[in-house]
């Protein structure tokens, strides 16, 4: 456990001309699911600076309790995918403010990831302390990441969108099944637009290529020049149109545009989502997107991308 001697002796800090000081904290290093270090001691005018490292995390505000509930009205980043190798790593900014020194809580976005201990706080109580910052954290691992010990008695009904249909959540992969374990679908306090570009700077990829969405919240594709699609498809067949799902047909864009069309799609349910570009030998070289797929294991973005590049992966565009 962390004293709060220890948390400052490593912060990294950074008095600036003014008296204030800068703590730098790392989110999500080494692909740890964790903020380093955990939490600081701040007065009102420091600047807590985060520094994103791979992958794709969010510092959003909280309430002690609920712990995995963005805050009204409170601190957030939104998503912020980093590639292997960036450098700088992009950073966001926390200025401290007077509230008398009264705790301040934060977690991490993306699916599952607070119920795994990826908090964060700025002037948590002392150790032992019933809002200390371990029982902050132990609390979000408690909670697995919800709003409430028991799952609600009350559910929200989405309304069904006429483009697409949500995918199954369990999938033939190398001759087995498995099945997805994201969490039950939550719906977000505020819906969020989540924004990909479609083959930006040439490249035959989407940016961010994978994405974590909640319930009532827009993914807004934007295509960039050359011709493209954003058509749904199924883990065990990437290049291959999923039977009435969503597909937004070709979409040629001029090299001088500076217009982009676009293609929303509103998120109804929290299951994988997968996708590729229809354009010829696009998805074979590996242009698809995932949207709440997991991180790690047989259903991994990184998995659903390999198969797609596989020779012997269908060829059917649209």
């Amino acid at each position: 456990m962390f004293s709060s001697i220890v948390a400052l002796s490593i912060a990294m800090l950074a008095p600036s001309v003014y008296g204030t000081t800068v703590f730098d904290v790392n989110v999500g290093p080494n692909g740890k699911f964790v903020y380093e270090p955990p939490f600081v001691h701040a007065s009102p005018g420091d600047i807590v600076r985060f520094h994103f490292n791979p992958k794709n995390h969010t510092v959003t505000q909280s309430a002690f309790d609920p712990p995995c509930v963005p805050l009204q009205d409170g601190f957030k980043t939104g998503f912020i995918p980093v590639a292997p190798g960036t450098n700088p790593l992009p950073v966001k900014d926390f200025h401290v403010p007077d509230n008398h020194g009264a705790p301040l809580w934060f977690y991490c976005g993306q699916t599952a990831h607070c119920g795994q201990g990826m908090v964060f706080a700025i002037n948590p109580r002392a150790e032992h302390d019933p809002q200390s910052f371990q029982a902050h954290k132990e609390l979000a691992i408690a909670r697995n990441g919800t709003a409430a010990v028991a799952p609600p008695t009350t559910s929200c009904t989405p309304v069904p969108d006429p483009h697409w249909t949500p995918p199954t959540t369990t999938v033939p992969y190398g001759g087995g099944m498995y099945a997805s374990h994201e969490p039950a679908p939550t719906h977000a306090v505020t819906p969020q637009e989540h924004r990909i570009l479609v083959g930006a700077d040439g490249k035959l990829a989407y940016s961010p290529a994978n994405i974590t969405a909640a319930v009532g919240d827009t993914v807004v594709f934007e295509f960039r020049p050359k011709n493209h699609t954003v058509t749904q498809s199924s883990f065990s067949n990437p290049c291959a149109p999923l039977e009435h799902g969503f597909k937004s047909g070709f979409q040629p864009v001029a090299a001088d545009a500076t217009d982009f069309p676009t293609f929303r799609l509103k998120i109804n349910d929290t299951a994988p989502i997968w996708g590729y570009c229809g354009q010829v030998n696009h998805c074979q070289s590996g242009m698809v997107f995932s949207i709440n797929a997991v991180e790690s294991g047989p259903e991994s973005f990184a998995a659903f991308q390999q198969l797609a590049m596989r020779p012997s992966t269908s060829s059917l565009q649209r």
